[in-house]
């Protein structure tokens, strides 16, 4: 049978290319949901080439558009960010893909795995916000949490088959984007069109910014500790400029499993979503003879900070990798409007995360308020600098 795939996000990066991928094994996967933001366009086209159950738009006020737009095709159109995070409760559905970004991914993934459903995880936001609530309810509702980030789902690769087997460490890789070996003088300089030239990647506008900054390492250090039960001590960030190795797990014998490949998110896509099988593919394939040297380093944490700030909430636990993704989203959305600057961002991020108040045991409804008054805090001091 076809797995029926909902995908949360459809429009961006990673849910354009998961759609490459189910385009390619339609005997393998079937559209049943997909959701959008803002994008109506785009959502009306992929609504019409892959005629899902359901679409919805989470800005309510396109949605008589996109009636208008879907006119007599038999697919049911919704709006609003409920209804996004109702939608995965579908009897139809299989695995939800969930490639929104940020904190938006939060409560329909938490209402999808309620609802039973595979979880193929692209939203690392999720996790860093509410690892703990995550893995119990993934635990109590026995379901399986596939992750699709280039390094989750390699360290997930490296495990398959190892049962029981220790994990000594794991190595997160990072290309240390466009601006690994810079000093602190040329960091102040950068704007954001230099910075959204990630040398590797093809990525959304938020994440590529993360990536410069190594934000989005700190965010996948805190992810990994929850997918696969790690302490903070068991995880290094390695700087790997060819994103080539996209990350490894070292055993209890010292032996080190790494998975390889060339840098091209449709291929972890495909592993999350056809587990245990690998689906066959025509995508280039990566030759040792392309890449004679294969290099690494450590990350400069000195110079970026950010990654120095995503450990330390990792250690500190409770609401602080809440507060320190809140003041991320928001310093990236001023940095990106060139409200600040982009060491200014670092700057912000560490002030919300000594003036918000810490929790120790926060349930679920204290995040959603430490959310909250981070936004609100963040917001603020940008404001009134």
């Amino acid at each position: 049978m076809k797995k029926r795939i909902a995908i949360l996000g459809s429009t961006g990066s990673i849910g354009t290319q998961a759609l490459e991928v189910i385009r390619k094994h339609p005997d393998y996967f079937q559209v049943e949901v997909l959701t959008a933001y803002n994008n109506i366009d785009l959502l009306i086209k992929q609504a019409k080439e892959f005629n899902p159950n359901t679409i919805v738009i989470g800005n309510e006020d396109k949605y008589d558009d996109l009636v208008n737009a879907i006119g007599l095709l038999p697919i049911k159109v919704y709006a609003g960010s409920d209804a996004i995070s109702q939608i995965v409760e579908m009897d139809t559905v299989d695995i939800v893909l969930t490639a929104m970004v940020g904190y938006s991914g939060l409560l329909p993934t938490i209402n999808a795995i309620k609802s039973k459903k595979t979880i193929a995880l692209a939203n690392k936001e999720t996790l860093v916000v509410a690892g703990k609530i995550i893995q119990n309810l993934a635990l109590e509702n026995r379901v399986n949490i596939f992750p699709v980030d280039s390094e989750h789902s390699a360290i997930f690769q490296c495990l398959v088959g190892e049962g029981q087997n220790k994990i000594e460490k794991i190595y997160l890789t990072a290309s240390g984007g466009p601006f690994v070996g810079k000093d602190i003088e040329f960091l102040k300089t950068v704007t954001k069109t230099n910075a959204l030239k990630h040398p590797n990647w093809d990525m959304g506008a938020k994440i590529t910014i993360d990536s410069a900054s190594l934000m989005n390492k700190g965010l996948e250090a805190i992810e990994a500790r929850w997918l696969f039960d790690l302490n903070p001590n068991q995880i290094d960030v390695v700087i790997h400029p060819q994103s080539i190795i996209h990350s490894a797990v070292q055993f209890c014998d010292g032996s080190i499993k790494a998975q390889m490949g060339l840098p091209d998110m449709k291929l972890p896509i495909l592993y999350a979503l056809g587990f245990p099988e690998r689906l066959e593919t025509n995508f280039p394939r990566f030759s040792f003879f392309d890449y004679p040297e294969l290099t690494f380093q450590k990350p400069d944490m000195k110079n970026f900070k950010n990654l120095s700030l995503a450990f330390s909430a990792m250690d500190k636990c409770g609401n602080m990798p809440c507060i320190l993704n809140a003041a991320n989203e928001i310093v990236v959305g001023a940095f990106l409007k060139d409200e600040i600057g982009f060491c200014e961002m670092t700057d912000y991020i560490e002030k919300a995360m000594t003036k918000i108040n810490y929790i120790t045991n926060p349930n679920l409804d204290d995040l959603i308020e430490t959310d909250k008054i981070t936004r609100e805090y963040t917001k603020s001091i940008i404001t009134s600098k």
